[in-house]
């Protein structure tokens, strides 16, 4: 089994989409670890503020698997295959670790953006604070500690979704 970890993001009917991508993401892989949800500025484009948060989970899928079946939540959810990178999302899901595997391909595993970001870096130490980065070697807490939270405005809001029974 592999342990995951997969950011959620969504600036279009955030609510909506949250719930929506947590439920195709609870049909895939149960029990999920839920960070806090956030609210954040978007980044890169001039945007509607963006929820977003961090989902742990383990899977027997293998790493090309679990990008094919992120990225058919996504569409499946509206986004479109030709969306610019900078743009707003109705879901955006990428993953962010599979175990402590270093790639390029199919995905960039670790994504480069949870040293970037805050609304990746916060959520991910908040529920694998004791793991280290595959290249770094460093705690995502040690990781969160160090960061220049001035960066970004970032907010917790409170997460109404609940696991449903019998998914």
């Amino acid at each position: 089994m592999a342990e995951i970890y997969i950011s959620l993001g969504s600036n279009i009917n955030r609510q909506y989409h949250v719930e929506k991508g947590l439920d195709a993401l609870a049909k895939l892989f149960s029990p999920l670890t839920l960070s806090s949800l956030f609210e954040s500025e978007a980044v890169g484009f001039a945007g509607k503020p963006f929820y977003n948060m961090v989902i742990g989970a383990t899977t027997e899928l293998s790493l090309a698997e679990v990008t094919r079946e992120l990225r058919a939540i996504e569409y499946d959810n509206g986004r479109l295959e030709n969306a610019k990178k900078f743009s707003p999302r109705t879901l955006d899901l990428d993953l962010l670790l599979y175990d402590n595997i270093v790639a390029e391909q199919p995905a960039q595993i670790p994504r480069d953006e949870i040293s970037k970001n805050a609304f990746v870096l916060w959520p991910l130490a908040e529920i694998a604070g004791k793991l280290s980065h595959p290249v770094t070697g460093e705690s995502y807490q040690k990781m969160w500690q160090q960061y220049e939270k001035n960066q970004q405005k970032l907010s917790k809001v409170p997460l109404s979704w609940s696991e449903k029974i019998g998914i």
